[in-house]
């Protein structure tokens, strides 16, 4: 089974992300902001990360940056899910060394496609 970290400050996105995630045959698990997210790759390394970018403590762009540098922290397929949507952000995002983009709202659909297109299903 694959693993996947779900990484947002507000409960009810995560619990919402889980709830499609699991329904995709991925076990989660949760962090609230960048820093608790980047101590629990360091203990064990996800498939795939759903990340927030407005978080406090460390925000996604800062915890992508930071989880490129480490060990094994090239591996996880990263898909930043925001309501960042300039191009500016996204493009910021790409080249941090996110694998995909997608907008808050977001549905099963939105997430099924995303992680297909990024070969995680």
């Amino acid at each position: 089974m694959k693993s996947c970290l779900v990484v947002d400050d507000s409960r009810v996105v995560r619990k919402v992300a889980r709830k499609i995630l699991e329904e995709l045959s991925f076990a989660c698990t949760e962090a609230e902001d960048g820093k608790q997210a980047l101590d629990q790759c360091l203990v064990h390394m996800p498939d795939a990360i759903l990340l927030d970018w407005n978080m406090p403590v460390m925000n996604g762009i800062d915890f992508l940056r930071r989880l490129r540098e480490t060990p094994g922290g090239d591996a996880p397929k990263v898909v930043f899910c925001t309501t960042e949507n300039d191009l500016a952000h996204i493009q910021e995002a790409l080249s941090a060394g996110a694998n995909e983009y997608i907008m808050k709202p977001f549905d099963s659909d939105i997430i099924q496609t995303k992680f297909e297109q990024v070969g995680l299903l």
